[in-house]
């Protein structure tokens, strides 16, 4: 009965490792164990990058001419069951909604490669956008992975909260629910939410960094 149990822990956790190491879903337990952008936290309280961007609309700019609002950066793939979980309950677009109105910049991006999981050219980007309620500030295009290795991002959802002086207030997970489905009568904690309000009282957020979770993101090579 023991040798039962050994051998199914040890598929167990072969199961894991190869998920991870394949791309599949990311895990909290490994804080940026990413193979692409492993070394390349983000550290909360340092600035954000000063890195070039183009929206859907093919506009190029760069993130540091947001400075003085406050901005959030969100990763998504709507392939990713993660992202289908808060898109389909319709609390990622209620975040959004409330950041907008408070003149909050919303940055969706996207950062799958060419035929890959989770890949959108500028229409796909702006037609699946669209028929999820979603009205971002502007939809990135990043195909190259530039921008989401520049930030270590590693996951979608993966988000960061960007103060109006240009550093990070807050990255990581949306919410304290790391699953694809929620449990009945689950309350989620939105970080997201909480820094937000935070940073726009001129506070620190009571919680600055936590492990995102969700489908890692399909960078070129990965």
């Amino acid at each position: 009965m023991r040798f039962v149990w050994l051998a199914a822990a040890f598929a167990l956790a072969s199961f894991t490792w190869i998920e991870t190491q394949a791309g599949g879903i990311y895990s909290p337990s490994e804080p940026n164990s990413h193979p692409k952008t492993k070394g390349v936290p983000p550290v909360p309280g340092a600035m954000a990058p000063s890195i070039s961007m183009e929206d859907t609309s093919g506009r190029k700019f760069n993130l540091s001419a947001y400075r003085g609002k406050i901005v959030v950066l969100e990763w998504t793939n709507f392939e990713c069951p993660y992202v289908a979980r808060h898109y389909g309950s319709g609390s990622m677009q209620a975040v959004q909604a409330s950041a907008l109105k408070d003149g909050v910049v919303w940055l969706t991006i996207f950062s799958s490669a060419p035929g890959k999981q989770g890949y959108q050219d500028s229409r796909g980007a702006d037609y699946f956008t669209a028929e999820k309620g979603a009205k971002p500030t502007a939809k990135v295009l990043d195909p190259t992975g530039v921008v989401g290795k520049a930030f270590g991002a590693r996951t979608t959802p993966h988000m960061f909260v960007i103060d109006e002086t240009g550093r990070i207030a807050y990255a990581g997970a949306i919410d304290d629910q790391p699953r694809a489905v929620l449990p009945a009568g689950a309350v989620p904690r939105n970080y997201v939410r909480e820094a937000i309000t935070a940073v726009k009282n001129k506070q620190a957020p009571a919680i600055r960094a936590t492990s995102a979770y969700g489908c890692s993101i399909k960078y070129a090579g990965n």
